[in-house]
């Protein structure tokens, strides 16, 4: 059986077809402003479907059923969208308005719990019962699977990680709070870091770093400094895993997943600048337990993938 999983980003619109074992097929694209309407919504989700099936060859009674993951606030039951930050609709009953142009199931969820499931099956996590995502970008989403189901909380909006508190009245955050974890250890937070102390040191490695991009700051411009030998780049990056770990520990010491994997670009980083000393901080911060029993931290396998597969194998999870 094969699967549609469509991610809707900050500026486009992707779609995958996706087989039962994860595997994307094939992929198409469309920008969001082109979207003009809920029904438009509604109306390009079919049509990429049909395409993406005749694309590959498969008939359309082949394709289970359909995926959606967006940023913002769903009703996974009546499959509405409340209210995304890409899309400037409210309150949009995307199922019904779906159906009326292809009879398909049409299942939507949160993009951070889509990135958690295409993980489960297909990437980080697939020999884990319980198991959290973050994926560091802009903001820092998260998604939480507890023995084989995404965790959504009484009111479906578990998993919104990056807005909890680790600075009591820290820096402000759009949500309107202050102190929120996205506001230090997003992909986001590690380039205004970055920025700030490199113009405290303008004559350090790191400004070098920066000149060489165009003057642009990126999230791999302190660990490229850090190693060229450069003590401002190192500084940084240590300042930021620091904050990074305050969260994971957090996260380590509410839910004790087997395994938590962490995506995003700033993931890719070698593992002795990122990933080896998360795990020693977060060992030395999190709740003692037997070395076997800790949980395994990894990077995310599936890269800017997860959301599509993820979305896509929401039929499977119903189909099983």
């Amino acid at each position: 059986m094969n699967y549609i999983g469509i991610d809707i980003g900050a500026t486009n619109l992707k779609a995958g077809l996706v087989d039962d074992r994860g595997r994307i097929l094939a992929t198409q694209k469309m920008k969001i402003v082109q979207i003009e309407s809920p029904d438009a919504l509604a109306r390009n989700l079919a049509r990429m479907t049909q395409e993406l099936a005749e694309e590959v060859g498969v008939p359309m009674e082949e394709i289970f059923s359909i995926g959606v993951g967006v940023p913002g606030v769903v009703e996974i039951r009546s499959g509405s969208l409340q209210y995304s930050c890409n899309l400037p609709f409210r309150r949009v009953p995307l199922r019904r308005l779906f159906h009326k142009y292809l009879n398909k199931p049409l299942y939507l969820e949160n993009d951070g719990n889509c990135a958690a499931v295409g993980e489960y099956y297909a990437g980080a996590g697939r020999s884990s019962k319980r198991f959290v995502t973050i994926t560091l970008g802009t903001g820092i989403g998260g998604g939480i699977i507890h023995n084989g189901k995404i965790y959504h909380g009484s009111n479906g909006m578990a998993g919104e990680v990056g807005h909890m508190s680790i600075e009591y009245n820290g820096q402000s955050c759009p949500c309107g709070r202050k102190g929120c974890w996205e506001q230090y250890a997003s992909a986001s937070a590690l380039k205004r870091l970055t920025k700030r102390i490199m113009d405290e040191n303008p004559e350090s490695v790191l400004r070098q770093v920066v000149d060489e991009n165009d003057g642009h700051v990126s999230g791999q411009s302190a660990f490229i400094a850090a190693r060229r030998g450069d003590p401002i780049g190192q500084y940084v990056c240590n300042a930021y895993i620091d904050y990074l770990c305050a969260g994971i520990v957090n996260l380590v010491n509410i839910f004790q997943p087997d395994t938590l994997a962490i995506g995003g670009g700033v993931s890719n980083e070698q593992d002795e600048q990122l990933l080896f000393p998360v795990r020693r901080i977060v060992a030395q911060q999190s709740i003692p337990c037997e070395p076997d029993k800790r949980t395994r931290i990894v990077k995310a396998e599936l890269g800017s993938n997860a959301g599509i597969i993820g979305a896509a194998l929401l039929g499977k999870k119903k189909r099983i």
